[in-house]
């Protein structure tokens, strides 16, 4: 294992950091957590030129076929950037479970409007009990005629009132069977109503009443959607956290440049020991996320085994993101508290990335699952 970046990812790293601190500063995603989009559309636009939307897609359908530890060193940037906007959800989310569990015919059709920024997608999977359990799943297809109709209510959804489709997950069957299917965020009984949150992040609730899809839109098998969910959690687990990592690396960053410019006593704060021993625990937890995240994503990208690993991972980060941020706020002192200094952009963002895909618990299960407790 070997994860020196080589010559292309380093200019991807260094490009996207430029480019996001510039166009997303930390004055600009305050002003988009109260905005009605949530996002900038016009940045938006310039990452579609930059080949952002198609890095993994592959080059048959428009993309550039780069691999997932590519997307993971872009994604950990935006995380730096505390980056607003539908990339996660579309690429992350519905980019990758397309180009695995479609048929010619859609990764055709809607591959190359990802990649080329025509299209933004969003995964519904979660419920009124916001768990991504599949026991918790209600939201039912059933057959009618040549196509189903699709009823219930998906909790959660991220960035659906900007999306043009969904994946939504929901039962068909007697014995109640899971199916995805694609639905046009458009189509009639479609309803979809923004969340309110501390994050900011885009939440929405959409409601299905009657909606009509055909045999077509089924992504993947019928009867088989838990395939695809068991998919998407662990690409989408393990890109949440490579965000994540990003986002812990700009707390400690902004806290260790605060700590030897902040003077008391005429010296630096960062002289006294009490702080220096804080910054080296940030540290070491920071760097051990990092190898966590790039270990899971090379062992998911090579094809070997990697849920314990990537469970681990996701247990690990929202235990990290937590305390990095507490820590970080504590040395900066006071000002670390209020709404207007840049790490409360982090804070306000926890409880979102924790629980985005699953829970600390529900991954410290898959962990002892794993290792056969």
């Amino acid at each position: 294992m070997d994860f020196d970046l080589n010559e292309q990812q380093q200019m991807l790293k260094t490009m996207a950091g430029d480019f996001l601190a510039h166009e997303y500063s930390k004055a600009r995603v305050k002003e988009l957590e109260k905005d009605s989009l949530g996002y900038d559309p016009g940045t938006q636009a310039k990452m579609v030129e930059l080949g952002w939307t198609g890095l993994i897609v592959p080059e048959k359908y428009g993309g550039s076929g780069a691999g997932l530890l590519d997307l993971v060193i872009l994604v950990e940037e935006m995380g730096k950037n505390i980056t607003p906007g539908p990339f996660f959800s579309t690429v992350a989310l519905c980019a990758l479970p397309l180009m695995k569990f479609g048929t010619e015919r859609q990764k055709g059709t809607f591959l190359p409007a990802i990649a080329g920024g025509q299209s933004l997608w969003s995964l519904a999977i979660t419920e009124e009990s916001g768990r991504y359990d599949i026991r918790d799943i209600n939201c039912r297809a059933s057959l009618e005629g040549d196509g189903y109709l699709i009823n219930g209510t998906k909790w959660f959804v991220q960035f659906a009132h900007a999306a043009d489709y969904l994946i939504v997950l929901c039962r068909t069957g007697k014995e109640g069977e899971l199916t995805t299917f694609i639905v046009n965020r458009k189509s009639p009984g479609v309803k979809v109503e923004r969340i309110p949150t501390t994050a900011g992040d885009g939440q929405c609730k959409v409601r299905f009443n009657n909606v009509r899809v055909t045999a077509r839109d089924v992504l993947g098998r019928i009867g088989k959607g838990s395939d695809l969910f068991n998919y998407s959690m662990q690409t989408g687990a393990i890109l949440k956290c490579a965000e994540i990592s990003g986002a812990c690396q700009a707390v400690l960053d902004m806290t260790l440049a605060y700590a030897k410019e902040r003077v008391q006593f005429d010296q630096p704060i960062g002289s006294f020991m009490a702080i220096q021993h804080k910054l080296v625990d940030m540290l070491t937890e920071v760097e051990g996320l990092q190898y966590m995240v790039y270990y899971a994503a090379w062992l998911l990208s090579s094809g070997r085994k990697a849920l314990t690993s990537i469970s681990m991972a996701k247990a690990k980060a929202a235990e990290v993101y937590q305390q990095i941020c507490i820590d970080g706020i504590k040395i900066h002192g006071a000002i670390g508290f209020t709404m207007d200094h840049d790490i409360g952009c982090y804070f306000r963002r926890i409880k979102s990335a924790e629980f985005m895909l699953g829970g600390r618990d529900l991954y410290l299960s898959m962990v002892a699952d794993g290792i056969g407790l």
